[in-house]
This record gives structure tokens, C-alpha cells and sequence, in this order.
């Protein structure tokens, strides 16, 4: 499935908004305006863009601590995001959550969590879910190198693999469990082996190439709908800023490392792309950053103006209604 320009400029202006909306997120929690902890998406825009652009409004995905890039691409409310990881009660969870729990139903983004691995056993009823409602919806889950050594993993693998859910694994493969090596912490070697275990099909991937991305969750997402069961991508790239956004944290990752992938930008690679082959002018290119940052900027205000919560607000939302 080859995306034609109209996917290939969306494509690029999701992977551009979150890049900025990052960006954005890093400059203020360096000046110590935003509290709590902060994981930047920054290196891994092309997978959040790539996988979304298949899935409808009413597909559900789940996510995790690094989980904002998926927020955006999912179609989520900038200034609600910006507002919940400012704590400010406009936010999506009124400001109780912040920047790690961030839920929009209405776009089918059923919350990111703190908890590594955490997401695998709630996608694993979201596709059950879609299945018993038989409408044709499916179900993904975004999760890192370090879920694949937690027992949810596992279990919601074979689950899916029993059941034939209509869930789309997407591993985000950064390369490190905060500093630690995924070609260290896992026995198994390959991260691919093992879904394959449980009798799902899975494919590796360069997850810095959106075209790429776009193709291989096009042709997986396409063949989950056909009722053909789960399927297991594998997204190699890397982050580029440290786990989280501190200056206490060490970062002991090997010098040069990070250099030579940001020289695999996925958003500076889309870019050039675009001017090569003549589909977006330097111009174009300018006005759609130019209108990315009106909007960042204008939820960082509406974050800025919104009131925070009550101590009577700790009260409601405790319970359904």
C-alpha cells in the first residue's frame, strides 16, 4: 500500500506536530514550569503517524508512559493535552493524571499508563471487545522493548493468539529499558521470536521511515479486518531525549550513539522527501511548521490560563455514575 501525496503531507504534519509538541514539552520542563515526570516521543514520531493513519475513530488504541505522540496521531485535543500534563483541570482527566495518563474514548485513545506492560492486557479486551461487537473495529497497543520482558506480555500474546483478536502488537523498539540494553535483558534475542511462539505472525521494520511504517501497518491492519487474528510489528528506532526528562537522570547510553541516529531523523528524512520529489515547496513546507506552531502555542496558553483542580475535586470521578 503505497501512501499517494495528500498521505504522504498528512503523514509528515502529524509527525511535525508531535515533534513540536515535544519540543515545546522539553523547553518547559527544562525551566521547571511543568511537574511531574515527562517521557519525550522525540526520535519515534514515524511510528505513532505511520500505524494511526490506518486505523478509524472508532478503533481503540492503548499506549504508554512515552505515550503523547500517540495522543496526537490519534486525533487528541492539543490543548487538553497540553492543559492534563500542566495539571490544570481543563485537561483530559481534569488534572489528576498529567502526562502519563492521558485518555481520549472519544477517539477510541483509551489512555496511555506509567506502568511498563501495563497496556498489553487492556488492549487484549479492547480487541475482545471489537470482536464481540462484530463491526469490524480492531484494537492496537504501543508498547517498548521493556514491556516484551513482563508477564502481561506473554499472556495477552497468547490470549490473542487463542482468540484470534483483532489486535494489532506494536513494539516500539528503542533499543534501551531506560539505560539498559534490550539486546542484554532479553534471552530470547530477537523480540520477533517470540510472538511467533505463540502462533502470530510478526514483522521487523526500520521505524524511522514513515513510508515504511505506513506500508507494513497497512498490510497487517488490512489483513486483521479480513478476520485473519493479531498481528506483531516490530518497530526498530530510538529515543532521542533521556527516559525522562531530568537533569538528575543519567543518561549511560555509548557516546556517539545518539548522533548517529539523529542523523536517521524520521521527520527530517519525510521532509526531504517531500522537496526531492516535488510534492511540497520550501514554502509549503514553512507554512505548514509555521501553522503547527500557532497551535502549539496556543494550547500552551490555554494550559497557562486554566485553572488548577480543588481540593474538593480529589472527591469526583471516584466512582461511576
Amino acid at each position: 500500500m503505497q501512501p499517494d501525496d495528500k498521505v504522504l503531507i498528512e503523514l509528515y504534519t502529524t509527525m511535525l506536530t508531535i515533534r513540536r509538541f515535544e519540543e515545546r514539552l522539553v523547553r518547559e520542563v527544562s525551566a521547571g514550569n511543568i511537574p511531574g515526570f515527562v517521557h519525550s516521543y522525540i526520535g519515534q514520531e514515524a511510528i505513532a503517524a505511520g500505524v494511526c493513519r490506518h486505523l478509524r475513530r472508532r478503533d481503540r488504541i492503548v499506549s504508554h508512559h512515552r505515550g503523547h505522540g500517540h495522543c496526537i496521531a490519534k486525533g487528541a485535543d492539543l490543548k487538553r493535552m497540553m492543559a492534563e500534563i500542566y495539571g490544570k483541570k481543563t485537561g483530559y482527566c481534569k488534572g489528576k493524571g498529567g502526562s502519563m495518563h492521558i485518555a481520549d474514548f472519544s477517539v477510541g485513545m483509551l489512555g496511555a499508563d506509567g506502568i511498563v506492560g501495563a497496556g498489553l492486557p487492556i488492549s487484549t479486551g479492547a480487541a475482545f471487545a471489537a470482536q464481540l461487537e462484530g463491526k469490524g473495529d480492531i484494537a492496537a497497543v504501543f508498547f517498548g522493548d521493556g514491556a516484551c520482558n513482563e508477564g502481561e506480555f506473554h499472556e495477552a500474546l497468547n490470549l490473542a493468539g487463542i482468540w484470534k483478536l483483532p489486535l494489532l502488537f506494536v513494539c516500539e523498539n528503542n533499543q534501551y529499558g531506560v539505560n539498559t540494553p534490550a539486546a542484554y535483558a532479553m534471552a530470547a534475542g530477537e523480540i520477533s521470536r517470540i510472538p511467533k511462539a505463540h502462533n502470530i505472525p510478526a514483522r521487523v521494520i526500520f521505524g524511522n521511515d514513515v513510508e515504511e511504517v505506513y506500508r507494513a501497518a497497512g498490510a497487517a491492519v488490512a489483513g486483521i479486518r479480513k478476520g485473519e487474528g493479531p498481528f506483531f510489528l516490530e518497530c526498530r528506532t530510538y529515543r532521542w531525549h533521556k527516559h525522562f526528562l531530568s537533569q538528575q537522570l543519567e543518561d549511560l547510553r555509548p557516546a556517539g550513539e545518539l548522533e548517529e541516529w539523529k542523523r536517521k531523523c524520521p521527520v527530517a528524512a519525510m521532509e526531504k522527501k517531500l522537496r526531492n520529489r516535488g510534492v511540497l515547496s520550501p514554502a509549503k513546507l514553512r507554512a505548514i511548521d509555521e501553522k503547527i506552531m500557532r497551535q502549539v502555542d496556543a494550547a500552551h496558553d490555554f494550559a497557562l490560563s486554566s485553572p488548577y483542580p480543588q481540593p474538593q475535586d480529589a472527591l469526583h470521578d471516584v466512582y461511576s455514575s
